[in-house]
């Protein structure tokens, strides 16, 4: 069974980034072998509207493999006990939901490049601690190169 997987934007332009370009396109690789079940939201949809072209080619490419979910009341909640938690501030909220709706939608893992307000040491026991006291599961909270399938 796939791992349901919620890709934030940075991934989709991480495939032209060099430095995270290969363990972006390797993540949309094992998309595409069934080893990840893509989960994509309105949120990303809204942050590619100013993103160039061939990134957002990247998202389009990626449609038949994904599952799309919507703004749930319970993700827009979980992102208010983030932002009232001091997780980040109200000027980073579109971070805390991304973030928010993968807790939401009981996704395993959210892939970022996000280093700032969503992949960071100080961050992550944030979010999952008040993931945990509003009744939903921890996250993983990794970058695409932690997640992906190395050979061995």
């Amino acid at each position: 069974m796939p791992i349901r997987v919620y890709a934030d934007t940075s991934v989709y332009g991480g495939v032209f980034d060099p430095g995270i370009d290969e363990a972006s396109r390797e993540f949309f690789v094992q998309v595409k072998a069934g080893r990840f079940q893509l989960v994509m939201s309105p949120v990303v949809v809204d942050e590619l509207q100013e993103a160039p072209e061939r990134v957002r080619a990247v998202y389009e490419e990626h449609l038949p493999w994904a599952e799309f979910i919507t703004v749930s009341i319970e993700a827009v909640r979980l992102r208010d006990a983030y932002l009232q938690a001091g997780v980040v501030t109200a000027k980073w909220a579109t971070d805390a939901l991304h973030v928010a709706l993968a807790s939401a939608q009981h996704c395993r893992c959210i892939v970022s490049w996000n280093f700032r307000h969503i992949v960071h040491f100080d961050k992550i026991p944030l979010y999952n601690g008040v993931n945990l006291i509003n009744g939903f599961d921890s996250i993983s909270i990794n970058t695409p190169a932690e997640v992906i399938a190395y050979e061995t």
